[in-house]
């Protein structure tokens, strides 16, 4: 991804945030990382975002005599992945920004996929702007059923465009096919934990020799490992964000109405619907539910249509 244009301060660096802790953040100027604190007044503005600064945002850092840096200037993203703030907190949790491209991972076992999971994860990437992707890994651990399903997924998804990658980190084909895709790009891993994002990553460059956490065996869920986002520089030229293990991925500041915008396969039925307001659940003359029983539709996809729909109203 090239680099936006600078505006000249005077002992200003610009650089790209690669990790945040929550009240530090690791700056990369180009010959090295600058520790920076966030100023105070940044999170005044940015009241409804827990994080006002995230990985994969460009800032101007002033450097202090101590080495550390004070960042004073962030730069417009161009995208970014953001879901809803958990934990009681009110507003949006911004992932990650910047991202050629943006993988959600599921694993087929272990646990199991999550087909909702990604419909959420696909429908922000469209609302955002940014090109996303499907890994189902662990495919060492699947059976013949699974492989069936999986066939059935992979035809969906990539009618409607999305790439869709089956990966094991015992098979170096699947790796090197990853590897290629995400070659000189800024691209993101994000998903729930246990799915095998960080092993992924060792695989792909086993210079980052990143802690990978165990499955529970009594609930069958992944263990987090990774405790903030961070983006990796690839020796093979890139950079992957890993992020934390994530339960739930709740969309934001998408109103009811616009949620069809962001199924591809609704956008040319909706235009027949009989009502501006339709919501494609009950309306007389709705091209989406003519489409839907006429089997143009996934039935998959038109129920993680009406389970969106439903959280947005509620």
């Amino acid at each position: 991804m090239p680099i936006p244009g600078s505006s000249v301060f005077l002992d200003m660096k610009k650089g790209r945030v690669i990790q945040s802790t929550g009240s530090w953040y690791k700056v990369d100027i180009g010959n090295h990382i600058v520790e920076s604190r966030l100023p105070g007044r940044f999170r005044l503005e940015e009241k409804q975002v827990t994080n006002p600064l995230t990985v994969g945002d460009w800032v101007d850092v002033q450097i202090n005599t101590d080495g550390s840096g004070s960042i004073e200037h962030i730069y417009e993203r161009e995208n970014y992945i953001t879901r809803k703030a958990t934990h009681s907190k009110k507003g949006e949790h911004i992932l990650v920004s910047n991202l050629d491209l943006a993988f959600v991972v599921q694993s087929i076992r272990k646990p199991k996929v999550k087909e909702g999971f990604i419909d959420r994860f696909l429908v922000t990437c469209e609302a955002y702007e940014v090109k996303p992707a499907i890994i189902i890994n662990k495919m060492d651990l699947a059976t013949q059923s699974d492989l069936e399903y999986l066939e059935e997924m992979k035809n969906i998804y990539e009618a409607l465009d999305y790439p869709f990658f089956t990966t094991s980190i015992d098979d170096p084909g699947s790796i090197k096919k990853l590897s290629a895709a995400i070659l000189d790009k800024t691209t993101a891993f994000i998903g729930p934990s246990g799915v095998g994002k960080t092993s992924l990553l060792n695989t792909i460059d086993p210079e980052y020799d990143l802690k990978v956490g165990e499955i529970s065996d009594f609930s069958n869920k992944g263990k987090h490992t990774t405790t903030f986002a961070q983006l990796i520089p690839l020796s093979q030229s890139g950079y992957i964000a890993d992020t934390p293990g994530i339960r739930e991925f709740g969309l934001v500041n998408i109103e009811p109405w616009e949620l069809s915008l962001y199924f591809p396969e609704m956008l040319e039925p909706r235009q027949s619907c009989k009502f501006n307001t339709c919501t494609h659940v009950h309306e007389p003359g709705c091209g989406v539910v003519t489409a839907f029983e006429d089997g143009e539709i996934d039935a998959n996809r038109y129920h993680s249509y009406l389970n969106m729909l439903d959280s947005l109203e509620d």
